[in-house]
């Protein structure tokens, strides 16, 4: 699971990511709201720990811009000890939980399961649909029209990251990332076979959606006739 900490106090930040590693989280520090937020922008992380306190964009703008512009990753707000000003204006802007400075790290490796398990459940629970398809994520199972076909577990996991992506460029750095994980020896080559498995999947149903190759950015899913 890939962590974003979003802290100016980048001496606090630095060990409570030392902690995170050691519980096999991949984690990385942005130091300022500027920076925050445009790494959540890039919908690469699982979760966000975000402070409030932030200099350039404090902490509740740039959750408003990242729920704003369609990215729902779960966010954990860091917020000063009894502010309960802060708390209800961050929940309600789209935060996922809080946590008051300072905190235990055993509080917060709680709270980080909880959240993963929530999105696990999630997922397990719903259909994930796009156009006229339906993605039954528990199942491996793709539909569209009363016609199926099974997914292997990677396919799977690359239709899944498209659909909830599916308002932006997915890179083959994210693809790598999120499929095979950061300190993985996968290449563009794994993505690009990958890619072509799912496209044949996607031929066997009566369905117009397609995976868009967007030309030195990445790849989308596309409603209508494209260009592959």
């Amino acid at each position: 699971m890939r962590l974003l900490i979003v802290d100016d106090e980048l001496f606090i930040a630095e060990a409570v990511a030392h902690v995170l590693k050691k519980h096999n989280y991949s984690v990385d520090i942005a130091k300022d709201g500027e920076e925050g937020l445009d790494c959540g922008l890039s919908d690469i992380y699982d979760i966000i720990i975000l402070d409030i306190m932030l200099p350039k964009i404090d902490g509740i703008e740039v959750l408003k811009e990242l729920r704003q512009s369609g990215i729902q990753t779960p966010v954990i707000l860091l917020t000063a000890k009894g502010d309960i000003d802060d708390k209800v204006r961050g929940l309600d802007c789209g935060a996922d939980d809080y946590l008051a400075k300072p905190f235990n790290t055993d509080e917060l490796l709680a709270r980080l399961r909880a959240l993963g398990r929530r999105k696990t459940e999630l997922i397990q629970d719903g259909i994930l649909t796009f156009e006229d398809l339906e993605f039954h994520s528990n199942l491996l199972l793709l539909r569209s029209k009363e016609q199926e076909t099974k997914l292997t577990l990677k396919e799977s996991q690359l239709l899944e990251l498209l659909f909830y992506r599916k308002n932006t460029v997915s890179s083959k750095e994210v693809i790598i990332e999120k499929l095979w994980g950061y300190d993985s020896d996968a290449d563009y080559s794994h993505v690009e076979v990958q890619i072509s498995f799912l496209r044949k999947k996607l031929k066997q149903l009566p369905t117009e959606v397609s995976i868009e190759n967007i030309r030195g950015a990445g790849y989308r899913l596309k409603f209508g006739k494209v260009k592959r």
